[in-house]
C-alpha cells in the first residue's frame, strides 16, 4: 500500500506549547493549500475520544501500567483504521497532536515499562506506518509543569511528579538523537523564535516533499 499523503506529528511534555504550534503548524499549511486533517492522541474518533477520557481522568483506583498502554494502543488502533490511514491514502497530509513517541516516553520513559513490549504494539497496531517527521517542542521540565500548573485542573498524567518528567523528556530527547525524521525545537525560545523555528522545519520538509 502506497501511502501519498504526508504523516508529521508534534511532541513534547507538559507545557511546551503545543496548542499554540499546532495552530502555527495548522495555518502554514492553510496558506499554502496543503489538504490536511488535524488530530490528536489518544482520541480522534468518538471512541477514541471516550478512551482518553478514561486515560486522562484522575482516579482513586491506582492505573496498572499495562492497562494504561493497552488502552493507548486500542485508541490507536480505531484513530488509524479511522482517520489516519483514509487520509493517507487519499493523498492527504495528517498533522497528529502525539503519537507513539508519546507511547515510548510517558510509558517506557516515565513508567519505565519494556521498550520491546511497546515495540510489539507499534508493530501489531501499525505495521510498518511510521510518522515522515516528528517536531519536538522541548522545555526544561520545571519550566513545562510551571505552564501546566497555571492552566487550572490537572489530569492524572499532569499530577505525576518532577522525576516522572524528566524520565518523560529524557526519552524524547534520546529517541530524537536515535531516529532520524526528528525535529527538536527549543520551546522555552520567545514564541517569534520558536514559530521561525517551525517555518524553517516545515519549509524544507515541504521542499523534500513535493512532487
Amino acid at each position: 500500500m502506497t501511502l501519498r499523503g504526508r504523516f508529521i506529528t508534534v511532541e513534547g511534555t507538559e507545557g511546551v506549547g503545543k496548542t499554540t504550534n499546532l495552530e502555527y503548524v495548522r495555518q502554514w499549511l492553510q496558506q499554502r493549500g496543503i489538504p490536511f486533517v488535524a488530530t490528536r492522541e489518544p482520541g480522534g474518533t468518538p471512541l477514541a475520544e471516550q478512551i482518553r477520557e478514561l486515560l486522562l481522568a484522575p482516579r482513586p483506583e491506582p492505573v496498572d501500567p499495562t492497562a494504561e498502554l493497552l488502552l493507548i494502543f486500542a485508541a490507536r488502533a480505531q484513530h488509524l483504521r479511522q482517520v489516519i490511514l483514509p487520509a493517507l491514502e487519499q493523498g492527504t497530509w495528517v498533522l497528529c497532536d502525539r503519537f507513539t513517541d508519546a507511547t515510548f516516553a510517558y510509558q517506557g520513559g516515565g513508567r519505565q515499562m519494556d521498550r520491546d513490549a511497546i515495540a510489539s504494539l507499534e508493530t501489531l497496531v501499525q505495521g510498518s506506518l511510521r510518522p515522515d517527521a516528528v517536531i519536538l517542542l522541548d522545555v526544561p521540565v520545571e519550566v513545562g509543569l510551571a505552564r501546566a500548573r497555571g492552566r487550572g485542573a490537572l489530569d492524572r498524567f499532569e499530577q505525576e511528579d518532577v522525576e516522572f518528567f524528566q524520565r518523560v523528556r529524557a526519552a524524547y530527547r534520546q529517541r530524537a538523537r536515535q531516529y532520524p525524521g526528528y525535529h527538536l525545537v527549543d520551546a522555552a525560545a520567545d514564541l517569534a523564535q520558536v514559530q521561525q523555528r517551525l517555518d524553517r522545519v516545515l519549509t524544507e520538509l515541504y521542499r523534500q516533499w513535493r512532487p
